[in-house]
């Protein structure tokens, strides 16, 4: 069986969103004095490939440990659909996915690739990114999804400071995946998506290993 990581890796090179920290691996025990080498890791929940649980924005939301696996390990909608420095993906956008590749139903993981993780190491990353825009999330939400994901830093346009895809998301229980890599290597538009955070009690999100099967 064909594995594909779909995931970052993390480390201090990673960037960060703006007004976050950079993760940092800092030696806490060497081989040489202690019998076995380990580090301390510090980083945000929210450290490069990552889910967002609903408590990110809804106070009274799931928090990440609360998630059910079923709702990770799942048949996914692969929507490739190409987008630039700015550009929203729009309602538009879906129904012409939908009109090609068949209707996406309720319950339904929809993972969307623009391309923009190869702007990783670029300034614009974070501040001009692609994203849902208020009508494609509006869209989503009515159909009550599972999840959502994108190759982007924010299912949110980079200039949206409101945040609307995440609340529009969140507020009906839908799952946010963000920072994936690697999404046009997969063939075809179906593919088994395995999506794991650690189990953090009470946190709003966590860093995950993504892979397609």
């Amino acid at each position: 069986m064909p594995f594909l990581d779909l995931t970052l890796p993390i480390s201090p090179d990673l960037p960060s969103f703006p007004g976050s920290p950079r993760p940092q691996f800092i030696s806490w025990a060497k081989n040489k004095t202690n019998g076995y080498n380990l580090e301390l890791i510090f980083l945000s929940s929210h450290s490069g490939t990552h889910i967002d649980a609903p408590f990110h924005f809804i106070d009274r939301g799931h928090k990440v440990d609360q998630i059910p696996l079923e709702r990770l390990i799942r048949y996914a909608i692969l929507c490739k659909i190409r987008k630039g420095a700015d550009q929203g993906i729009s309602r538009k956008d879906i129904i012409q996915y939908e009109k090609k590749h068949g209707k996406i139903e309720a319950g339904s993981t929809v993972i969307f690739a623009t391309g923009w993780y190869r702007h990783l190491s670029k300034r614009d990353y974070f501040s001009n990114n692609p994203g849902l825009s208020v009508d494609a999330a509006k869209y989503l939400a009515s159909k009550r999804i599972n999840l959502v994901g994108i190759d982007s830093p924010s299912i949110d346009l980079g200039r949206d400071q409101s945040f609307s895809a995440h609340h529009l998301l969140l507020k009906k229980g839908i799952l946010i995946l963000e920072n994936l890599c690697n999404l046009e290597k997969i063939t075809g538009s179906y593919f088994k998506l395995v999506v794991l955070p650690l189990k953090l009690k009470g946190a709003t999100g966590s860093p995950v290993r993504a892979v397609s099967l």
